[in-house]
């Protein structure tokens, strides 16, 4: 990166820590107008002609500065201001920076970015499956008996919205098994979230896939595990479904919908990954994202078949070979694929990084400045997950119990919950991770660490860099141990 480059964005950031400014960001944030409006959403508005009240002096001034800080970052990050404004009429686009802008006033521009709400709420919306996956987090089987009512759903999406939440996940068990998943699914849309659906694929019917387009569901994830029967099956533990996910995958890609492949790496199926993102490409499939595996739920019984350190940095060092070939978005859910991405861009000369699994990007010469403050683990930071019954916990993979949506708001539990703070907390880390150069861009997977040490500020075991400084002090602890956090109560198969 140039002198030039470093110094530009350096000037802006120092522009948004400003106190005067992110006083004038907090005020627009909190207050609204009559119509219920924040200030900050009206100058929203304003920026793209999108005004619906009459103005006033003091809508004309946050306007203005609003509009001066989106002018100033487009031209800091050589995005077309054109192009910038008309994303401002995308719902979820414009409920993210508000997010982005509401973080700033009252937190500052921190390392890695904080944010007062998730980017992302992943929900685990039935534990009933109609597969018996290995490695299933959410030992997904049969529906319990306290998963919330329709209701209730309804009244979390309102929380979502009221929130400034950008994208809303279902997830599972297997979405599609519940019936209200459409209504749910329209009932976001309308609120302005972006909705996606991650799926084992059996069940996306040509019907199924009408109903989730018509529900305004934008984004589907489906699961392969092999790029052949065997190993697909074996993993999924029910004959047929390589075929039937297959074809739901087709269904998917026929109709429009952006579509992703799904893959847990397991030394498994390690060596077919490749074979997968190029039965990807010959299936028309966008997107690939490669898991990385937790030993968590049922993948507690194999945990044997995680990835050594080595195999998952060279998997990772293929998977950012992909993404700089351009024919395919190819991420990993491994925060390690950061720095892998940062590093390899340097070597290459290529300004591509993968600051989440969320997306890779392009930060025209300033890669390196901004991966301290993007990338890495979410969990806890930009997203959180809800449970089938209301239970939320910093992530899908943490089975840690952190709010309860039927006693408390979203608002209460992401910005009070302990657990949650912590893992925003990078100064927290503990053994090789506490003190990785690369602590802010990756800081290790905080759910492998509790998988592995019950210890979600312990360090990555599955990180390179740990062979180069093994973290002896933290002993491997077993499920009879006491637990000293709430956890969600492990499902009998």
């Amino acid at each position: 990166m140039s002198k030039s480059n470093s110094a530009s964005v350096d000037t802006f950031l120092s522009w948004l820590e400003n106190p005067l400014l992110r006083a004038v960001i907090r005020f627009a944030g909190h207050h609204n107008l009559k119509s219920g409006e924040s200030y900050l959403e009206a100058a929203l508005d304003d920026l793209t002609e999108d005004a619906k009240y009459s103005s006033s002096l003091s809508r004309l001034i946050f306007s203005n500065i609003i509009k001066l800080a989106v002018v100033l970052g487009c031209t800091t990050f050589d995005v077309n201001r054109k192009d910038a404004v008309s994303a401002l009429k995308v719902p979820y686009f414009k409920k993210g920076l508000l997010n982005v802008l509401n973080g700033i006033g009252q937190y500052g521009v921190t390392k890695p970015y904080r944010t007062p709400a998730p980017f992302l709420v992943v929900w685990n919306y039935t534990n009933a499956c109609n597969l018996r996956c290995k490695h299933c987090y959410q030992r997904a089987d049969k529906p319990t008996p306290d998963e919330l009512t329709t209701e209730e759903r309804f009244a979390i999406v309102d929380q979502l919205d009221e929130n400034s939440v950008s994208a809303l996940a279902f997830s599972g068990g297997e979405p599609l098994m519940r019936r209200d998943l459409f209504e749910v699914a329209e009932y976001a849309h309308g609120k302005g979230l972006y909705v996606s659906v991650a799926t084992n694929g059996t069940l996306l019917t040509k019907t199924a896939v009408e109903h989730l387009k018509k529900s305004g569901v934008s984004y589907v994830e489906v699961s392969l595990d092999g790029a052949t029967r065997e190993t697909h099956d074996s993993f999924r533990r029910v004959e047929g479904s390589f075929e039937m996910t297959l074809q739901g995958i087709k269904n998917a890609v026929k109709s429009g919908l952006y579509t992703c492949i799904a893959a847990t790496a397991t030394k498994n199926n390690l060596y077919e990954i490749p074979e997968i993102i190029e039965l990807a490409k010959k299936l028309g499939v966008k997107r690939v994202i490669v898991f990385n595996f937790i030993p968590t739920g049922r993948g507690e019984e194999i945990f044997h078949l995680d990835l050594s350190p080595t195999e998952r940095e060279d998997i990772l060092k293929y998977l950012y070979k992909e993404l700089s070939g351009g024919q395919i978005e190819v991420l990993c859910t491994a925060p390690q694929y950061s720095r892998v991405c940062l590093q390899q861009s340097l070597i290459n000369k290529r300004d591509i990084l993968s600051p989440t699994h969320f997306a890779a990007l392009d930060f025209h010469g300033k890669t390196k400045q901004m991966a301290d403050f993007l990338g890495g683990c979410g969990a806890g930071r930009l997203y959180c997950a809800i449970q089938p019954n209301g239970l939320v916990t910093p992530c899908v993979f943490m089975p840690i119990v952190v709010g309860d949506l039927r006693k408390q708001s979203l608002k209460e539990i992401w910005l009070n919950s302990k657990v949650m703070n912590d893992l925003r907390d990078r100064s927290k880390l503990e053994g090789r991770c506490g003190h990785c150069e690369y602590k802010y861009i990756c800081g290790g997977c905080r759910s492998r660490a509790y998988a592995y040490y019950r210890d979600y500020l312990a360090p990555d075991p599955g990180c390179v860099r740990e062979l180069e400084e093994p973290s002896t002090a933290f002993a491997l602890k077993t499920e009879t141990e006491n637990e000293t956090l709430p956890l969600i109560p492990r499902v009998t198969v």
